[in-house]
């Protein structure tokens, strides 16, 4: 899932929290959870701006649903100079997308997403540009991790993308401090570096937005 406020961005735009992957190779659904919530407290410069919610649910043995909320207000001396909204549902199957629905509004630009996707292996070709395999900026899904193309779900467009482990640290969650592993994407104007705790679990994320500020997820 990535979603990029245009006035949190370096140009051209890169969208955080939420989200999306591509591959031609075989779907990693084993790798997949079967479900889960996830819920973040965003700042930009350490200041929180709002929140982005994600749900994963199971609705058949190879089949989740996840939805995917961002809500961001900034404000200067009290003033809110702008607002993020953000939308998406997937539907996904044997670990590829079949389909993807979104609307952003961008500081009052409203944009709409709606994409189907044939399954793998179907007589019916994948649209133009777009993966035989699509995923979605998927933080949560350890699969991303051997990715090579990206669906940004604010753009409905995919990107080519590389992700690899960096370091370890520790990053501040629910008031504690938390040994975390950090892995970066690279190919987006800015890179995006993710933190998962050592139960693999996605706990935060981190990426340097216009003007050199800095956005970042902590889970709530």
């Amino acid at each position: 899932m990535t979603c990029r406020p245009s006035l949190l961005r370096t140009r051209p735009a890169l969208c955080a929290t939420a989200l999306l992957w591509a591959t031609s190779a075989a779907p990693a659904a084993a790798a997949m959870p079967a479900a889960g919530e996830w819920k973040f407290q965003v700042t930009l410069d350490g200041e929180p701006i709002g929140e982005h919610r994600f749900r994963l649910m199971a609705t058949a043995a190879e089949q989740r649903t996840l939805t995917s909320e961002a809500r961001f207000t900034v404000k200067l001396l009290g003033i809110t100079v702008y607002r993020y909204r953000h939308d998406a549902r997937e539907l996904w199957r044997n670990g590829c997308l079949e389909a993807l629905t979104a609307q952003t509004q961008d500081d009052g630009k409203v944009t709409p997403v709606d994409l189907r996707f044939p399954a793998p292996g179907s007589a019916l070709p994948p649209s133009e540009g777009m993966p035989a395999c699509a995923m979605s900026f998927a933080y949560w899904n350890p699969a991303i991790r051997s990715q090579t193309q990206l669906l940004n779900a604010q753009t409905g467009k995919v990107d080519a993308v590389q992700m690899a482990r960096q370091d370890e640290g520790s990053i501040d969650v629910r008031g504690e401090t938390v040994a975390a592993v950090r892995w970066r994407i690279t190919g987006p104007p800015q890179p995006i570096d993710l933190w998962y705790a050592a139960d693999g679990a996605w706990i935060g994320l981190d990426s340097t937005v216009g003007g050199g500020r800095k956005l970042s997820y902590r889970l709530k």
